[in-house]
């Protein structure tokens, strides 16, 4: 008997011992695999149910409101870093604000002990802003310019900041947030737009959609859930079978239907603003309006945000008619102007 037939039993006993601890090994990992918990987002619940005519009217509810005066808190952002995930965040500030029907605002943005740092206006087609508070005179100054014109962001000398790369004082970063931020942004934020679903070349749709969030229920936790939203979507019929997003509103449908967001967007489809609404607060004495207590405004193009929080809702003054000359905005301090018009156009080559 040759010594290949003799080593064959043990060759199987060693391959059916190799195979069986395997076969127990694999048994054993996809136990433990099974039984294994595993934390999963959690989705919120109850999801409310509204249809396209229930969307459009809980965002005309909030169009009944035709003015607002009264006292906020400011949080100023410079969003040119966002691209590395990076935001300058600067000092908080107080003011007031005044706002009326259509695009109307006048903003005081206010400093310690209540000394103004500036004040900022629009008509509806022009704007102006007063820096008054820097301890560097060259800081102050007085802007100007047309609401639906497109100027290049500013700097500390009230130049278009391409190429700088010199980091600029603390003072110095808050002043040119200031100056770049413009007051007409605010109007359509704060006082929405209606909707009218019978508008001519104007057309509406309806989704869901399932955001991954922060959970906020509970302080600096770190754990994520799922919030239902629904979309509805205006889009402007352009012909050739084509049609353009103006806007989209994001409802919550966490316990109710609230409108949480905003988006509005340009020719090209570029997202032009970006806003989002706290919780719906009742404002005036009275308490007629029930309307977002805080709103984030955040303008990607024109790299800043900013967060305007109503101090106390109930004292607003609401729906009071105000002239017209409370939103033209005076160089009553002698300071510096700064035409942005005059610029563009000294700018511009000609033929």
């Amino acid at each position: 008997m040759s010594n290949h037939n003799v080593r064959r039993p043990a060759a199987k006993k060693r391959f059916a011992i190799a195979l069986g601890l395997s076969i127990i090994f694999i048994a054993a990992s996809a136990c433990h695999l099974v039984h294994k918990p595993v934390e999963i987002e959690k989705l919120l619940t109850p999801l409310s149910e509204a249809d396209t005519v229930q969307l459009i009217a809980t965002v005309n509810n909030l169009v009944t409101v035709r003015s607002i005066h009264g006292s906020v808190d400011f949080q100023f952002e410079d969003t040119s870093f966002a691209t590395a995930g990076i935001a300058e965040k600067y000092r908080a500030a107080e003011g007031s604000v005044t706002l009326q029907r259509p695009g109307k605002v006048y903003l005081v943005v206010q400093g310690p002990f209540a000394t103004d740092v500036a004040q900022m206006s629009s008509d509806g087609e022009h704007f102006r802003i007063a820096i008054l508070k820097a301890t560097d005179e060259k800081l102050r100054r007085f802007v100007r310019g047309t609401n639906n014109a497109v100027y290049p962001k500013l700097d500390m000398d009230g130049k278009s900041n391409a190429g700088k790369k010199d980091k600029p004082s603390s003072e110095a970063q808050t002043v040119n947030a200031l100056q770049n931020v413009r007051p007409q942004h605010l109007t359509d934020a704060l006082l929405i737009n209606a909707v009218d679903p019978h508008a001519p070349g104007v057309m509406y749709a309806q989704s869901e959609f399932f955001e991954s969030e922060k959970d906020t229920s509970q302080p600096n936790s770190k754990k994520r859930v799922v919030r239902g939203y629904y979309l509805l979507d205006e889009f402007q019929v352009i012909g050739d079978n084509s049609a353009r997003l103006l806007r989209r509103f994001w409802f919550d449908r966490v316990g109710g239907i609230r409108l949480a967001r905003l988006q509005t967007f340009d020719e090209k489809g570029l997202l032009i603003t970006d806003v989002s609404y706290g919780a719906l607060r009742k404002f005036g004495a009275e308490g007629n309006f029930s309307l977002p207590a805080q709103i984030s405004l955040t303008r990607p193009q024109d790299q800043y945000k900013i967060t305007i929080t109503y101090q106390t809702p109930e004292s607003l003054t609401v729906n009071h008619d105000y002239p017209p000359e409370v939103f033209v905005l005076e160089n009553k301090w002698g300071l510096r102007e700064v035409d942005l018009d005059a610029e563009k156009r000294s700018s511009t080559p000609k033929n």
